[in-house]
């Protein structure tokens, strides 16, 4: 069940925010971080979501996404829920409920708050002490949005399209909105995870 700020609507990005219940752990490893990320690609294409960005805390995670009909978020969260209840059950014998209901759900309907929510979900990491900086936390859409690694999750939104045309430029001032330069990591000189 979605805690909206207003009704969900088709094509509409949601800021999704799902947090650990009682604030507990909800990845005890990185191979539960992996499982979770699957999991999102898998559930996400059959609610028919588009992730944006996204970022895995120890005991919440962040989701911008967009849903091509009304309630995709509502379809996706539960989906999501129940595929990580069973990875947990069968990797541990978990039992017990990690999330709390309901998750919270926030429109963005702006170009430039969709652009400053894609930043905030991924600087989160740093502003919790994880990481210095955005590009050196692995387990976010940072390293897809703005130094062009592979991300099978992430559907980028044409407002991020929208930032210049060629893929390294488009990366350059997504990069530019975080208030430094990185280095692409494919050049050997980029963050470390």
């Amino acid at each position: 069940m979605p805690r909206l700020a207003c009704p969900e609507q088709a094509r509409i990005p949601l800021h999704v925010v799902h947090r650990g219940r009682a604030r507990a752990a909800c990845f005890s490893c990185a191979g539960d971080r992996v499982a979770y990320l699957e999991l999102l690609r898998e559930c996400a294409l059959e609610a028919g979501c588009s992730v944006h960005a996204w970022a895995l805390m120890s005991n919440h995670v962040h989701l911008l996404l967009s849903s091509v009909r009304a309630h995709g978020a509502a379809r996706l969260v539960p989906a999501l829920v129940a595929c990580y209840a069973r990875h947990l059950a069968s990797a541990y014998g978990h039992v017990d409920t990690v999330w709390e209901d309901p998750y919270d759900a926030t429109p963005v309907y702006i170009r430039a708050q969709l652009l400053f929510c894609m930043r905030y979900i991924e600087e989160n990491p740093v502003r919790a002490g994880l990481a210095p900086s955005a590009g050196a936390w692995p387990w976010s859409s940072y390293r897809c949005n703005a130094l062009g690694e592979e991300d099978a999750l992430v559907t980028p939104h044409p407002h991020y399209y929208s930032l210049a045309r060629s893929p390294e430029a488009r990366r350059a001032a997504y990069a530019a909105l975080f208030g430094k330069k990185e280095l692409s990591s494919a050049d050997g000189r980029g963050p470390l995870a």
